[in-house]
């Protein structure tokens, strides 16, 4: 099965995630221990999560792993909201990657929902001024997933990191709901500012592959940024930019409205 149907919400993608899990199992002998470590048939949501996550990051380190699916159960029992943004991010990357399989292919495999999940509870930590936890999950999700985000950065919903090799998304920034950043995107800072530094990517927007974006600017609400293009300088809403350094390529005359930043 390629996915969950649109209507689909978070209960219904964990029944079948377990059923697929049921399959996996089945076929592929090698699965049946990754499917048994975090009891995907039976266990609740928070517990497959926090499972999925310690055993990405901890590298086969056992002790590791069990002190991070500890951590993550903590963080996930007391603060439930978390678990619907998971739970939604699992669904954003069922729905708009055309490579995903299945749920239970996103929710194994994919390092792009594993970072951004990760991200999700170093923010909570950092919001809990638990700054060095939350700064020791940044390092372990940058060392295994090749994604580098810091914990102090708020992500909006339904955001999408393709691939995800090699992203990094600084301190200061700001990623709105329903961006998708692809494989080797930079949110970063000139390098000549102290402070709020770092640039506000607001609503839908797209940031192509290899993009930089650099120092505290804008790009507006549902603009594209062409893949290798160097940005400097705000970037309009509804338009493309592309180039070394940017420019605007190409404008929407009746952009689409209604879309909240």
């Amino acid at each position: 099965m390629r996915a969950v149907a649109a209507g689909s919400a978070g209960a219904d993608v964990w029944t079948e995630i377990a059923w697929l899990a049921v399959a996996a199992a089945a076929d592929e002998p090698v699965l049946r221990h990754v499917v048994a470590d975090a009891r995907l048939m039976e266990a609740a949501p928070d517990r497959i999560v926090a499972a999925v996550l310690a055993r990405r990051l901890a590298g086969g380190d056992t002790e590791l792993a069990a002190a991070l699916r500890a951590l993550f159960l903590e963080i996930l029992e007391a603060a439930p909201h978390l678990l619907r943004e998971i739970e939604n991010d699992l669904l954003t990357v069922v729905r708009r990657d055309p490579a995903c399989r299945s749920p239970l292919h996103a929710l194994l495999d994919l390092k792009g929902l594993h970072a951004l999940q990760t991200h999700r509870i170093a923010h909570r930590l950092w919001q809990e001024e638990r700054f060095d936890m939350a700064h020791r999950l940044g390092g372990l999700a940058s060392a295994a997933l090749g994604v580098d985000i810091h914990p102090a950065a708020p992500i909006g919903r339904g955001v999408l990191l393709d691939h995800a090799t090699g992203i990094v998304i600084g301190e200061t920034a700001v990623v709105g709901n329903n961006v998708t950043i692809l494989q080797g995107v930079t949110l970063g800072a000139t390098g000549k500012q102290r402070g709020d530094r770092h640039p506000k990517v607001r609503a839908g927007v797209l940031l192509g592959a290899g993009a930089l974006v650099l120092g505290n600017i804008e790009i507006g609400t549902m603009s594209k940024v062409g893949a290798g293009s160097v940005v400097l300088s705000a970037v309009p809403a509804h338009c493309t930019v592309a180039g070394v350094p940017a420019r605007v390529v190409r404008t929407r005359i009746d952009p689409p409205v209604g879309l909240a930043a």
